[in-house]
């Protein structure tokens, strides 16, 4: 028995720890967030928000995940059985992927890989073949058109994402995001948002667009196509896909930590640690909640205008002069 155990590789021991430890914080934020969300857009609307189940409404969100346990789950009678129902997984599964590679603290990942940031970035379009199939198998007119809305904007704004990206990874010369965080100084000063703001703004924008969060929720638009992608589900069928929109906030957020502010390091230098990648993820989390109850919904050729006509054009020019004084310097 020993030996079987002594046998088991250290990495492997240490991803099955990473795994169950992410599932705790997704599901433990998915529930938190749900909660602050709903205490931001009721200050910004000018209402307390949740107060009755709780103090201050803090038992809420467990109400709400009890209600989406308990509903029925359903399927359209001339829906695509598989497809409808892989949709959701296929959305959710591969947020775990998506955290294993990421840094919280000083040697705090599931593993460190020197492509973790291409990792990212190639599951991070899993959601929208999900999203795709969810539109097709449903057989609804508006859970298509969410579909194809949800695929135009996926792909139109990857390019800039990619290109802002593309300016760290040739500032730093790797894809590994612990040196990317290791490159960064040990205060403010040093980290990548100061060398590159528009990087930071460009992706900032496109990680909202990508999310599908308003101002650019285009895919769900309930004044124009009920709930787009998921009008017929219910149940942990919409829980998934709403538990797996909160996941890509979170990532979102995380690499934006990671690649413009210096990750889990202190801004003053000192007491460097997790909770200061934690405090940088939910301040950038707070503000995609703001954008969300501040803006209103952009129509669909805007959004496509913003993106085709500013944000690559910037995008590109700015990926050119960081390669050129990389090159100089």
């Amino acid at each position: 028995m020993n030996a079987l155990i002594t046998s088991i590789p250290p990495e492997l021991v240490r991803l099955v720890i990473a795994l169950v430890a992410l599932a705790a914080f997704i599901g433990l934020n998915g529930l938190v967030l749900v909660y602050l969300e709903r205490k931001v857009a009721g200050h910004v609307q000018r209402r307390p928000g949740p107060f009755e189940v709780g103090p201050h409404g803090i038992i809420q969100p467990v109400c709400d995940a009890l209600k989406l346990v308990g509903k029925q789950l359903f399927t359209p009678p001339k829906g695509d059985k598989l497809l409808f129902w892989l949709a959701p997984i296929l959305s959710f599964t591969p947020i775990f992927v998506l955290f294993i590679p990421i840094e919280f603290g000083p040697g705090l990942y599931g593993i460190n890989t020197n492509l973790g940031l291409l990792l990212i970035l190639a599951f991070a379009g899993f959601n929208v073949l999900a999203l795709c199939l969810a539109g097709w198998g449903s057989n609804n007119k508006w859970g298509l058109l969410g579909a194809a809305r949800a695929v135009s904007q996926s792909v139109a704004y990857e390019i800039p994402l990619l290109l802002s990206v593309l300016a760290i990874c040739f500032m730093a010369g790797t894809l590994n995001l612990s040196e990317i965080t290791a490159q960064q100084g040990s205060w403010f000063g040093g980290w990548f948002i100061i060398k590159q703001p528009i990087a930071f703004l460009i992706f900032l924008v496109c990680g909202v667009a990508e999310t599908n969060r308003a101002p650019f929720d285009l895919p769900e638009a309930e004044s124009e196509l009920t709930a787009g992608f998921h009008t017929e589900y219910s149940g942990m069928g919409f829980g998934l896909f709403f538990l797996a929109e909160y996941a890509e906030m979170i990532v979102i957020s995380a690499v934006a930590s990671v690649l413009f502010l210096g990750g889990w390091k202190s801004p003053i230098g000192v007491a460097d640690g997790v909770w200061w990648f934690l405090i940088k993820i939910y301040v950038l989390l707070l503000v995609m909640m703001w954008f969300r109850w501040t803006y209103p919904r952009v129509r669909f050729d805007q959004i496509l205008n913003i993106c085709w006509k500013w944000l690559i054009p910037l995008a590109l020019v700015n990926l050119l002069v960081t390669a050129l004084v990389v090159k100089l310097v």
